[in-house]
Order: C-alpha cells, then sequence, then structure tokens
C-alpha cells in the first residue's frame, strides 16, 4: 500500500494541476467571472482533497481485503473514478447552487460538467501516477521468483 507521504503528494498533485485546468474552462464554458468559478473550483478541489485522501485510502484497504493487492484493471479504474466523482456530486451540488445563486438544476448541470471533466482526468492522472510511482509490492506477493528461492533456501 501507499504511505502517507505518497498519498499526499498524489493528492496535492492532482488538486493543484487539476484546478490550474478547470478554472479557466469553467470560466469559458459557463461564461461566469473567474473569480465565481474559482472560488467554486477552490473549494470544490479543497474538499475534494479531502474526499481524496480518504476514499483512496479506503478504496485500497478495501482491495487488500477483497484480493490481497492493489493493482487496479481497466474496470477497476472506471469503478473508482466514478464512485469518487458521484461521492463529490452528492457534496457540491447544493453547494454550487448555494453560492452561485443558480439553481439545483443548474447547479447539477455545473456539477455533472465538472465530475465528467474531473472523471476522465481522475482516470488519466491515476493511472499516470500508478506508471510514475508505482504501489511498493510487499515480499513474496504476486509470485516474487526471488522470494520464493530465498525462502526455500533457507
Amino acid at each position: 500500500m501507499r504511505t502517507t507521504l505518497d498519498r499526499i503528494r498524489h493528492t496535492l498533485s492532482f488538486e493543484i494541476i487539476g484546478f490550474a485546468i478547470v478554472a479557466p474552462l469553467g470560466t469559458w464554458v459557463f461564461n461566469m467571472p473567474i473569480h465565481d468559478i474559482g472560488v467554486v473550483a477552490l473549494f470544490s478541489a479543497v474538499l475534494a482533497a479531502l474526499w481524496n485522501y480518504v476514499f483512496n485510502l479506503l478504496f485500497d484497504r478495501a482491495m487488500v481485503a477483497l484480493w490481497g493487492h492493489v493493482n487496479k484493471t481497466i474496470v477497476l479504474r472506471v469503478a473508482h473514478a466514478v464512485l469518487f466523482e458521484a461521492g463529490l456530486l452528492v457534496v457540491l451540488m447544493p453547494l454550487i447552487a448555494w453560492y452561485l445563486h443558480v439553481s439545483l438544476l443548474q447547479a447539477f448541470m455545473m456539477d455533472i460538467s465538472f465530475s465528467a471533466f474531473y472523471l476522465v482526468y481522475a482516470f488519466v492522472f491515476n493511472w499516470a501516477y500508478d506508471v510514475l510511482f508505482p504501489v511498493p509490492q510487499a515480499p513474496g506477493k504476486n509470485g516474487n521468483k526471488n522470494e520464493k528461492q530465498a525462502s526455500s533456501a533457507r
């Protein structure tokens, strides 16, 4: 499993890069002042950062409990991204409506748009992160021949 420092690096890099993309893009798409979209994006990023840490920790623990490892297939990566965004949608929609003085339907459409962006972004980012910073494997897991040979030689 990942260390706490690795999870913090993951969360911060995910949110900083995401914010740098979504604030100007949201301003353009929704034709709203950058200040308003920026505040929503920043609040969403902070909330998402907290949720990201907790969600990934729980998701990894569930994977270890179910399968004994944290290696994600394509299907698990899709499920991971969808579940993460669904959790944020429930919390953010009423906050967006309140702050931007828009209807819940408008907030829902905005939130769905942000979620669609982040769904794709999360999939790509997490895959790239796993390639750049692989999860350390426990000794003897996943058919490690050297560990098996060393233990049989003892």
